[in-house]
């Protein structure tokens, strides 16, 4: 059963639409036409026009020359997805035993067609869980959400330790590598040298030494630094 704005049921392409501008949107900022359309793999005018649309229903603010952002309403309507997706990926890695890199795809065909009411229990039992595999706050029923700052393993300085407390990697073959490596959320990682330049980052995770690129460093966000 999908989400709802009053009694009329959103579709899937707008709770789809949502949840792209809520993650191109934060802090106030405004998500404009070409990433949108980049994200969602379709054409500018296209979604111009699904912009005028939602902007009639109350769900959209738009900026002249800057871009949209979510009202309130669609704010509620966006977390209410997210909610669902990341309790999803939850317990298809706690309870059916996939493993991270695998669940994007099957929570995102799922949060569209499974009950407010299913969700809830999956929630309650895994405990109502605060994040999903990947570190990702999960949102309350009400509709909140707590951000943890976190910065990106690529900007800790060398004799810093850390913890892993989200990874944003969302290409299946990076997030093998980086589990088959030790760099999951609440992984203890210490930066042991850095290169100059972008260059390569060599890092002790659980005894071992490392080497990851800077790149991939950049989605790796880390918390609680302190001396190695």
């Amino acid at each position: 059963m999908n989400a709802a704005i009053g009694h009329e049921p959103l579709t899937r392409s707008v709770e789809d639409y949502l949840k792209v501008i809520y993650s191109l949107s934060p802090e106030g900022r405004t998500a404009s036409t070409s990433d949108i359309a980049h994200r969602l793999e379709l054409s500018a005018p296209s979604v111009s026009g699904m912009i005028k649309r939602l902007s009639e229903q109350g769900l959209l603010e738009h900026i002249p020359y800057k871009g949209v952002q979510l009202t309130a309403e669609g704010r509620r309507a966006a977390l209410r997805m997210i909610r669902r997706h990341r309790i999803l990926e939850a317990y298809l890695v706690a309870r059916l035993g996939y493993t991270w890199d695998a669940v994007h795809e099957e929570a995102d065909r799922l949060e569209h067609a499974v009950s407010e009411g299913l969700i809830e229990r999956m929630a309650e039992a895994l405990g109502n869980p605060d994040a999903d595999p990947h570190g990702e706050p999960i949102p309350t029923a009400e509709g909140w959400i707590e951000e943890v700052e976190a910065t990106p393993l690529a900007e800790i300085p060398a004799g810093e330790a850390v913890e892993i407390r989200r990874v944003t990697a969302g290409d299946p073959d990076r997030l093998r590598y980086l589990a088959s490596i030790g760099l999951q959320p609440g992984a203890l990682v210490a930066v042991v040298e850095r290169q100059p330049f972008s260059g390569p980052i060599t890092l002790r995770v659980a005894g071992q030494e490392r080497v990851i690129g800077h790149e991939l460093a950049e989605c790796v966000l880390c918390g609680g630094s302190r001396g190695a």
